[in-house]
């Protein structure tokens, strides 16, 4: 029986290793091309998707959309006055995913708190401070779904996300 040194075992597995990510460099260039991304970038494309008209948003309703994709549930609140982050003429319109950072659980707005609750381990989010955790097992804000407002059309655009959404490695799949 032939003993393989420690040093032969590495020269072995080290060749080996760089055989399969070079045979894997193809596929990630395919799967790069296919979803738009630029060799070298870091972030992937964000779809523009319209998600209401202003004028038909009323204050501290909340309007229910799925963005980027439509396993991704999230809310905009109109809030009425400034907030960070907000959009339209006033600065009072936010959206967020509605996935807990903790755990994946779906957030509801409190309207009489206004606040984002979660029914599973009891984090609030605070949606006038960027989706900023306030209490409870989430240790980070909920995903803020970047909005843009264009005025011509009265509309509100999701055009990215500013954090991870829950569950994922990346928000584009």
């Amino acid at each position: 029986m032939t003993r393989l040194s420690r040093r032969n075992f590495l020269k072995l597995t080290g060749s080996g290793a760089a055989v399969g990510t070079l045979s894997l460099s193809p596929m990630a260039r395919a799967q790069q091309s296919q979803n738009g991304a630029t060799a070298g970038s870091t972030t992937l494309p964000y779809p523009r998707e319209a998600v209401a008209k202003l004028g038909d948003v009323a204050v501290n309703e909340p309007v229910y959309f799925n963005y980027p994709d439509s396993r991704s549930p999230c809310i905009m609140i109109r809030k009425g006055r400034e907030v960070k982050g907000g959009v339209g003429p006033d600065k009072d319109v936010v959206a967020y995913s509605t996935q807990c950072t903790h755990m994946g659980c779906p957030v509801g707005y409190d309207k009489e708190e206004e606040t984002f609750k979660c029914p599973c381990h009891y984090s609030i989010f605070d949606p006038d401070n960027a989706g900023q955790m306030v209490i409870g097992h989430a240790t980070e804000s909920l995903p803020q779904i970047i909005l843009e407002y264009d005025e011509a059309e009265d509309a509100l655009l999701a055009v990215s996300v500013d954090g991870l959404i829950y569950g994922r490695q990346a928000n584009i799949i």
